[in-house]
């Protein structure tokens, strides 16, 4: 009886494995794979208000429990950005986040997870720069979208740019992701996690919001380039909707399989597969993410139809009124 049972003890650990193995990291020796230079876990506090190895920017401040990007108020924002650039061709990194907030049906405006050229610049694309070099992964939580999406908030989509692209939050940049999923971790009452792995040229995004230890895929993107020698950050925004940002940890581990022959370095971002074009609609709550997006054409059609009906109105207000007192001086005959 034994036989048997340790056959079905194998066979079970050998599907838990193949299961589990995209976001397992090699255990021979963890120590040799995490990278700390390029993680970041409590106590967070070096000397003074600072992270080891990690710069902040804007509105972030540190507490004993999580470092948050921004404050849960109109018009902040917030990032930090690891000091050390990255020398491993393969790579997967591990944050643990919270997103909350006072709003129920209106929030944002959400986060975003870079591993870009440059650092420290920050922007109107969830606290940093548009027109990046490199891979933006961002987490919207924009709630008010009513356009051609077709998907519902929080939403996470991943881009590669070559600084040639931009970022139209109106259609949450769906014209240049690489791929994205509805993903909804904000207001948890657990903290939320997200792995990010690149390897081989394969993007592989998974989250665990459910508090149950277990990884979701959200991305799985083969053809993908990125060269090493490139940043780290995090960073958040918020408009005239609000959330906290809130980063728990970070860990960043190195991978195996990286090509000898390749020179890594001199590689430029790039994918071989973008998401299919959607058609550009206005966002009709444009005006939350903190500017008017109603062009003077269309304001102009909306004032002109707003006076025309009010003349309609009173045109047909007087001729209802004439009727009636003609009506009442006939009674009177």
């Amino acid at each position: 009886m034994a036989a048997p049972r340790m056959i079905l003890l194998f066979g079970t650990i050998h599907m838990v494995f193949v299961h589990f193995y995209p976001f397992v990291v090699c255990q021979d020796n963890p120590a040799d794979y995490f990278k700390r230079e390029h993680s970041l876990m409590r106590p967070y506090t070096g000397s003074g208000a600072s992270l080891p190895m990690w710069d902040m920017q804007g509105h972030t401040m540190i507490t004993n429990n999580y470092v948050r990007l921004t404050p849960d108020r109109q018009s902040r924002q917030g990032a930090i950005w690891n000091k050390v650039p990255n020398r491993s061709p393969n790579w997967e990194i591990h944050i643990e986040f919270n997103v909350h907030g006072q709003g129920k049906t209106l929030f944002g405006d959400g986060f975003a997870v870079w591993y870009t050229k440059d650092r420290m610049q920050m922007g109107p694309v969830f606290g940093s720069k548009d027109y990046h070099t490199g891979l933006g992964i961002y987490f919207d939580t924009y709630s008010n979208h009513n356009g051609p999406h077709n998907h519902p908030h929080p939403y996470i989509s991943a881009q590669i740019n070559n600084g040639t692209m931009h970022y139209d939050h109106d259609r949450d940049g769906t014209h240049t992701e690489i791929a994205g999923c509805h993903s909804p971790f904000r207001n948890r009452d657990h903290e939320t996690h997200v792995a990010i792995r690149y390897l081989g040229g394969r993007l592989a995004i998974m989250t665990d919001i459910d508090g149950k230890a277990e990884w979701k895929t959200c991305i799985d993107v083969d053809g993908i380039k990125l060269p090493t020698g490139y940043y780290f950050g995090i960073s958040a925004t918020t408009g005239q909707l609000a959330d906290n940002h809130d980063i728990i940890s970070v860990k960043t581990y190195e991978l195996e399989g990286a090509d000898k022959s390749v020179d890594y370095a001199s590689l430029n971002p790039s994918a071989d597969f973008f998401s299919p074009p959607r058609d550009h609609i206005d966002d009709p709550g444009g005006a939350f993410r903190g500017g008017w997006t109603m062009s003077l054409k269309n304001m102009f059609l909306l004032i002109f139809c707003c006076v025309l009906g009010f003349f309609v109105c009173l045109i047909v207000g007087v001729l209802i009124f004439q009727k009636r007192q003609e009506y009442n001086r006939k009674r009177f005959y």
